[in-house]
């Protein structure tokens, strides 16, 4: 700590806060400490009675915060967001766009586990909306070695941490399947939903298909609407184990590769994903879709709509955190449905 002349200050770091007081007007902290003098705090700093500061003496090998916090955002930042502007050695990271967010896990706790510096996100495969706050990055001390930023650099490897992977434009078709539905007896009110729900990550339903519980029936609609252009299919009633229940053999059947038929997670056990050859995703979803505000389908959706090939690992591993507590206010995904998988 050194004591010099304020006007001698610009570009050096306070080591004090410096307060503000008019009598019923205001109280507040101008200038913190950890502040780099400019040469536009001069006048302000002259006018609150202050001819001299104490200000910290840069060393060789060390960074102010600000300097440190400008590193770690560079070892976090990656296309599709943006940093807010420095303050007190911390910078957060905002997304420039709805979409899919993910985080590198395994090096995020190796840079947290050095002393001194901190990287704070959100879950990863967490769906986010532009303008929301992705992550936060800190320095602790307002002075910190440089070698301890060397070696989150060399833990990042070049690489960035975050991911922000914008939703592609998908078109969809639906394949309902029922005879009490396809012979008019009630009505599909399983459609409405996933219209809304895919709407949430700009897919359209383009084609709509009611067929009866009968395999040709199935596998012809699954097949004309995967000719005509859909780059997803779903696929609606008959998916338990009930002999009657027809859709997952007639899913296998349109020449569809099963990745997984079940998951680990509730609602949304007999969920069921495959892909055809050229890569488009199907999907059968159980009933609980229709009437559960969270269930696998929601897990899943985000990751497709992001271009992501969903694999069997990428299923297996939801268990952990994949129990719903059917909440009567649902205030998904602001809880921790679906967040135990990385």
């Amino acid at each position: 700590m050194k004591k010099i002349e304020t006007v001698n200050a610009v570009g050096h770091v306070l080591c004090h806060d410096i307060t503000r007081i008019v009598k019923d007007v205001v109280k507040d902290t101008p200038f913190r400490k950890g502040h780099v003098v400019t040469k536009e705090d001069i006048p302000m700093l002259l006018s609150l009675g202050k001819e001299h500061l104490y200000i910290w003496e840069k060393k060789e090998g060390m960074l102010h915060e600000d300097e440190a916090a400008e590193i770690l955002f560079e070892i976090c930042k990656n296309e599709n967001m943006k940093g807010t502007e420095i303050k007190e050695g911390k910078i957060e990271l905002i997304a420039e766009c709805d979409g899919l967010f993910r985080v590198d896990v395994n090096r995020l706790d190796a840079i947290n586990d050095l002393d001194e510096i901190m990287i704070a996100t959100r879950h990863t495969n967490y769906a986010v909306k532009k303008g929301d706050k992705l992550a936060g990055t800190r320095v602790i001390p307002l002075i910190i070695e440089e070698s301890k930023l060397e070696e989150a650099k060399k833990i990042a490897n070049g690489k960035p941490l975050l991911e922000l992977l914008p939703y592609r434009k998908m078109k969809a078709g639906v394949v309902t399947t029922g005879s009490e539905v396809y012979h008019g007896r009630i009505k599909d009110t399983f459609t409405p939903v996933i219209i809304n729900k895919l709407k949430e990550y700009g897919i359209e339903v383009c084609w709509h298909k009611i067929v009866d519980d009968k395999n040709e029936m199935i596998i012809d609609a699954i097949n004309e609407i995967k000719d005509s252009g859909a780059e997803m299919i779903l696929c609606t009633g008959g998916m338990s184990v009930d002999p009657d229940d027809l859709t997952p053999g007639a899913i296998k059947k349109s020449g569809a590769e099963i990745i997984t038929y079940g998951a680990p997670v509730l609602p949304g056990a007999m969920f069921l994903l495959g892909y055809f050859n050229d890569g488009t995703p199907i999907m059968g979803l159980p009933g609980c879709v229709m009437y559960s505000k969270a269930t696998v389908f929601d897990l899943v959706l985000p990751r497709i709509a992001a271009g992501l090939k969903v694999t069997k690992r990428d299923i297996s591993r939801m268990g952990h955190g994949g129990l719903c507590f059917s909440c009567k206010v649902c205030t998904y995904p602001r809880c921790e449905f679906g967040k135990g998988a990385l």
